[in-house]
């Protein structure tokens, strides 16, 4: 089934401009096929790879990294290792920011816990003040 660059838009949740941004840095793992007008034609296969692409950025991967993912496949069979080799390292990328996340959600935490006890014991005032006193 061919789809315009609008139902692509509404379906990935990109823009239209996004999209043809995507086309135009090499991001996509395939051409897009036009129509006898000119107009793009995507398919269930682009739409698909583009949900890859919004989870990759949303990880932190940088545009040329999936500029390469992509170049390797569409250069076809033959380069797996290196494939799986980029995606370990973007892997290993973001399970040390998740760990980052972790140890800053602990901080965010116990200070919740310190606010939430000053404010139920009603010794919420003078909590962190900027000067001259202690800092809990």
């Amino acid at each position: 089934m061919d789809l315009s660059i609008g139902e692509v838009a509404r379906r990935t949740g990109l823009s239209v401009h996004t999209l043809r941004l995507y086309e135009r840095e090499g991001l996509l793992a395939s051409p897009v096929a036009r129509n006898a007008s000119g107009r793009r034609i995507y398919r269930e296969a682009d739409v698909e790879w583009l949900r890859y692409c919004t989870r990759f950025r949303a990880s932190g991967m940088p545009l040329e990294e999936i500029r390469r993912f992509a170049a390797l496949v569409r250069q076809g069979r033959g380069n797996e290792p290196e494939r799986l080799a980029l995606l370990r390292e973007h892997e290993e990328r973001v399970r040390a920011r998740i760990a980052e996340l972790q140890e800053s959600l602990a901080v965010i935490r116990h200070k919740v816990a310190v606010y939430e006890e000053h404010v139920a014991e009603g010794r919420a005032a003078g909590l962190w003040e900027p000067a001259g006193s202690t800092v809990e």
